[in-house]
């Protein structure tokens, strides 16, 4: 992807990448938005901290709150991690982005776990994600200024889980945060910027249980996970913080056989960002010395509030009341159709409003699992014909590590 800016001053390039994060994470929404007045999105740094990694939560619509453990829990619910049926996995995900503007947007991720203890009701578990945004080249070819410069964000996390009954679990991650958008490029100054750094934790818990309907045995799971709760992101030597997105997710799925070897799963994920709304310009009379002074006020508020006061702030704080907190809940909605654990079909939607990013999608998928492989892909459907979102593919390979121990272990 080349980005082009006539402009060489550090000021200039400054809010130029920082605008290439945006347009690469949320300017495809905006552009769909019906009332640009009331468009009011939460915002975040580090947004890439959002995408979902994996092909199989992807296919059913961004959801994995309650659904099956897998190797990419980490992401949407680590306490799932304790209840795992293989000791150990690892998963290696690619995520093109923005696929119909440019080529050279991704997400690469890989995560795991190893269960431990002799009752296998605990295990340790970690993730890599990588988030290029491709090449950006600031200034300007005709003076001979041109730079061209690779911006990117990074995280890795470590994560405990543990049963604390034969039905329930709870789980913490600890994640390390690095984004770095270009800053490190000589000013007209000869100052220097680097990346920005940031710490944050997750907790979350699982439960499940094993109703009996009929004559089937069925499975119903409830799991909740509150991510990214920590730190600032702050670029431009701390002059330019940002909240990290930290997220409550809600979710529930229910399993049920059709037949033998036959079973279906029905999933819902209710998600929203515990971060504070950033106030509405046009909700003060700017006209007016006093408006305007209310209004930079409010901004300046918001701008120092810490993570933990952003997060109780946000269950109040939208401008309009009620009414539009409940349009900052994103639902996604999905379904699993497993032949005998080894032949996947899946599909989902995923709804966000209008005024707060108006991302909706539709997700499909399979999948395909071996002994010791298993393989996921998803494709994501658009509901806005000119959105960038439309014709996303994600592949994961997941490596069982019981299965490959098995195969050595005949072998020897």
């Amino acid at each position: 992807m080349k980005w082009k800016s006539l402009h060489s001053g550090y000021d200039a390039a400054h809010g130029f990448k920082r605008l290439v994060l945006a347009a690469a994470l949320t300017l495809p929404c905006m552009m769909s938005a019906q009332d640009k007045n009331d468009f009011n999105p939460i915002q975040t740094g580090v947004n890439s901290l959002n995408i979902a990694p994996d092909a199989r939560g992807a296919s059913m619509g961004d959801l994995g709150a309650a659904t099956e453990p897998d190797a990419n829990s980490q992401f949407w619910n680590p306490s799932k991690y304790a209840f795992a049926y293989s000791p150990a996995a690892v998963s290696i995900s690619y995520t093109p982005w923005l696929r119909k503007i440019v080529n050279d947007i991704f997400l690469a991720n890989v995560s795991g776990y190893w269960k431990i203890g002799r009752d296998d009701n605990q295990a340790f578990s970690a993730t890599l994600r990588y988030f290029s945004l491709g090449d950006v080249t600031t200034g300007s070819e005709a003076i001979g200024t041109a730079q061209t410069l690779n911006p990117y964000e990074m995280s890795f996390d470590v994560g405990y889980s543990r049963k604390l009954s034969e039905k329930y679990s709870m789980g913490v991650v600890l994640r390390y945060i690095y984004s770095d958008l270009g800053f490190g490029s000589a000013s007209a100054a000869g100052d220097m910027s680097t990346g920005a750094s940031a710490f944050s934790a997750d907790v979350s818990g699982y439960y499940t249980t094993y109703p009996i309907i009929g004559r089937n045995e069925c499975q119903w799971s409830f799991g909740w996970d509150i991510s990214n709760i920590g730190t600032k992101v702050s670029y431009n030597h701390g002059d330019d913080p940002a909240f990290l997105p930290t997220n409550l997710r809600l979710g529930t799925a229910f399993t049920f056989p059709l037949a033998d070897y036959h079973n279906l799963t029905f999933a819902l994920d209710l998600n929203k960002l515990l971060v504070p709304t950033r106030p509405l310009e046009s909700n003060y009379d700017t006209d007016t010395p006093e408006g305007q002074r209310e209004y930079l006020d409010a901004l300046e508020n918001w701008e120092n509030m810490s993570p933990i006061s952003g997060i109780f702030k946000s269950f109040s704080d939208a401008p309009d009341g009620f009414s539009e907190e409940l349009k900052e809940i994103n639902w996604s909605l999905g379904a699993e159709y497993a032949y005998n654990q080894q032949f996947f079909f899946r599909a989902g939607y995923f709804h966000e409003s209008t005024m707060k990013g108006n991302r909706k999608y539709f997700g499909i998928g399979a999948g395909f699992a071996m002994n010791i492989l298993r393989i996921d892909a998803a494709y994501t459907l658009a509901t806005a014909q000119t959105s960038p979102l439309d014709q996303t593919l994600r592949f994961s390979l997941t490596f069982d590590m019981e299965g490959l121990k098995d195969i050595f272990g005949r072998r020897r």
